[in-house]
């Protein structure tokens, strides 16, 4: 038999056997997804083109400061760096898994001298003899049962959901710094209301003391007024704790340490975006999460159908040529020359059942995988849900709060003009002046929780991030 025979036949056995193997269906869960959000009557409705700032979603907020210090998150976060390490390490993966689509080529090349026993039992040969040899080895593995098909495809999966991994890790950091930083810009706020607070408590305690001097005023008053001033001042000291620990937390975000890292003071005084949330399909598209759970899903089915071919034979296809002599001088010469090309197929006739467990085994990850991806699925349902409800319901409590501002600052007013005229007792003064610090500082922390809501309906719906940048990383271009 020639040897184009011998490959011809070898291609045509290939083929055959690769036309019986079953194949591996690359499709994700079907899941049930709402017609609409329940928490979305009366939100922004999604116009045609509109959606959020692809990538830079906190641009939306229009402050330049956190516009810089999301920008340093991204270059200089160890916990991003992390996540990129990972995804490179997922795309060298798949290069490795790609190779075993090729033929393996080796040269193993020798150049020996030695000498075989003369009382060796097949051979009386005693010199000294010399041995060059100059061979290349070819191999290949005919994927008849799309093993290495399966196993490249479990590989792009893989990345593709580290990728995903990737962006959202990336999307929480990006999240985590910008509900830091405006609780920061609220505490600074609520520093300023305070010391404004302090200074106008200070004035009534003078005006308290003036008029006890005057005999019109009680000690009683002063103390009160004093014991106000002071517990406020207390407070105005106290909220610096928080705002250290915040800092703190953002230069650790940034990538710089705490000691070397400060933000200068400035009160929040911006308000929540607007916000489309968009219909409820389009979960699939922008969540990365989702995304990496539907890739894990489509890797565990590739999985299991390399796990199923395992029960069939490996068909090898080997092919070694080149050149051998005992001297160096006839190395080369077409006496020397020397090739061997066949095929062997290894077939495993008993393993007490090992390979049927590692197809159960595959078979029970890809139902895990698709039970969580589902799971996923609805617990982003879950929080965008959350998000809008708490939106809505924070929005209509600031429009309450801010009446009870006002309540309590006319309040405030009517019971200092009440004392200077005689009529009340310090006691209403001081009771008036809680009132409206209260419900000032319930204010500025509802303001605080509108924004980190904001943020957090902004993670929950992907951050403007989409499926479709996956394409970068599949079978072709990783």
């Amino acid at each position: 038999m020639t040897v184009r025979a011998t490959l011809q036949g070898a291609a045509i056995a290939a083929a055959l056997c690769s036309a019986c193997a079953a194949p591996v269906h690359d499709a994700p869960p079907v899941v049930q997804t709402p017609a609409a959000f329940k928490e979305n009557a009366n939100w922004k409705p999604a116009q045609p083109g509109d959606a959020l700032v692809r990538g830079r979603w906190w641009e939306l907020f229009g402050d330049p400061i956190l516009d810089s210090l999301e920008a340093n998150v991204t270059v200089s976060n160890e916990t991003l760096k992390s996540a990129q390490a990972r995804f490179e390490a997922s795309r060298a993966a798949v290069r490795g898994a790609r190779s075993a689509l090729y033929p393996q080529v080796s040269a193993e090349p020798a150049v020996a001298r030695a000498r075989q026993s003369g009382n060796r039992g097949t051979s009386s040969f005693h010199n000294v003899y010399g041995d060059f040899l100059l061979p290349v080895d070819v191999s290949y593995e005919a994927d008849v049962w799309a093993r290495v098909r399966n196993s490249v495809n479990a590989s792009v999966g893989t990345a593709q959901a580290t990728a995903a991994d990737l962006e959202s890790a990336s999307l929480a950091l990006h999240a985590e710094l910008a509900i830091d930083y405006f609780s920061l810009r609220g505490i600074d706020r609520e520093k300023a209301l305070l010391d404004s607070t302090v200074a106008a408590y200070a004035q009534a305690l003078e005006l308290t003391q003036n008029r006890f001097r005057g005999g019109i005023a009680s000690q009683a008053d002063v103390a009160q007024a004093q014991t106000q001033l002071e517990m406020t001042r207390g407070q105005a000291v106290d909220v610096g704790a928080m705002r250290a620990t915040l800092e703190h937390a953002i230069a650790t975000l940034v990538g710089q340490p705490a000691s070397t890292f400060a933000l200068a003071v400035s009160p929040l005084d911006a308000s929540p975006p607007d916000i489309p949330a968009g219909v409820p399909s389009g979960l699939l598209e922008r969540r990365p999460d989702i995304a990496a759970a539907e890739r894990r899903v489509a890797a565990a089915n590739a999985q299991a159908g390399a796990a199923n071919a395992a029960l069939y034979p490996i068909l090898t296809l080997s092919g070694l040529a080149g050149f051998e002599s005992s001297s160096f001088g006839s190395w080369l010469s077409s006496a020397s020359n020397l090739w061997s090309i066949g095929a062997a197929a290894l077939i495993n006739v008993f393993d007490a059942g090992g390979r049927q467990a590692v197809r159960d085994e595959a078979r029970a990850v890809y139902t895990q995988t698709a039970a969580d991806y589902r799971q996923t699925v609805l617990s982003a349902f879950q929080e965008v849900e959350d998000q809008l409800a708490i939106l809505r319901v924070l929005e209509e409590e600031a429009a309450i709060q801010a009446n009870a501002v006002a309540a309590a600052e006319r309040s405030l007013e009517l019971a200092n003009n009440r004392y200077r005229g005689g009529v009340v007792s310090y006691l209403e003064v001081i009771t008036a002046q809680s009132a409206a610090l209260v419900n000032e500082r319930a204010a500025v922390n509802l303001l605080t929780r509108r924004m980190a809501a904001t943020v957090l309906l902004i993670k929950a719906l992907g951050g403007g991030w989409n499926v479709s940048l996956l394409e970068q990383v599949s079978a072709g271009g990783s």
